[in-house]
């Protein structure tokens, strides 16, 4: 099966501008099982209140309410941005065997912050680390995230 980052990634793009236009960080996560998105997350913590709400949690949450619990180890997950701790956390309990990103979080990321969660062998139970894809569609996500920064600015 082809590999195609973009039409997957274009999806995630637009769940972000749907988040975006509710007031919350421009992010929007997927999961893909041969082939077919068997989960969405649209990142709502802020508009929600409440912070579990990330995309790429959603995203796993709709998976599981879609009975794919078994096969999460088999399924890629799609991302505007690097999942954070939280979500990274969630993803490696579920063995999500590959990530595709777009933009770095730094700070908070599972990946590129001190807290490399997606990368640690630390933890037995969470087996293989995940397959790590990143910069994919980057400029777009990060003209959302200017997007999103700017208009807190204008609060």
């Amino acid at each position: 099966m082809k590999e195609d980052f973009q039409y997957y990634m274009n999806q995630c793009l637009d769940l972000a501008k749907t988040a975006l236009d509710t007031g919350n960080p421009p992010v929007g996560a997927l999961i893909v099982l041969d082939g077919e998105v068997i989960g969405t997350g649209i990142e709502s913590g802020k508009s929600t209140g409440d912070i579990t709400n990330h995309a790429e949690i959603l995203a796993i949450r709709n998976a599981l309410k879609n009975g794919y619990s078994d096969k999460l180890y088999l399924a890629k997950m799609y991302s505007t941005h690097e999942p954070c701790i939280m979500c990274s956390y969630m993803i490696r309990h579920h063995k999500i065997h590959e990530i595709v990103y777009g933009s770095d979080v730094p700070l908070l990321g599972g990946l590129t912050s001190k807290f490399n969660i997606l990368e640690t062998e630390d933890v037995p139970k969470w087996g293989n680390k995940p397959k790590i894809v990143s910069g994919i569609c980057l400029d777009e996500c990060n003209a959302l995230t200017t997007q999103f920064l700017e208009s807190l600015n204008k609060l």
